[in-house]
């Protein structure tokens, strides 16, 4: 079964964001995820990651819950 770990920056104030995409992932796709984790990080970060996989870094792109969902959906 697939594992999605969400990382974010804990002083940029990103735990709201993560949670959000958390309940986006879990509400769409629970049944066939094994766990949707949040991680605590620093310096910036926020990185979505399946199965070890990086499938989105805020460096990266702009933050959009529905284009991190159509990532994890490509990879089930």
């Amino acid at each position: 079964m697939t594992s999605v770990e969400i990382e974010y920056c804990v002083p940029c104030g990103f735990l709201e964001r993560a949670e959000a995409l958390q309940h986006a992932l879990l509400s769409t796709f629970g049944d066939r995820l094994e766990a949707v984790a949040l991680v605590t990080g620093e310096n910036g970060v926020f990185a979505v990651r399946v199965d070890d996989e990086v499938v989105f870094e805020k460096s990266d792109a702009a933050y959009d819950v529905d284009e991190i969902v159509r990532q994890v959906r490509d990879r089930l």
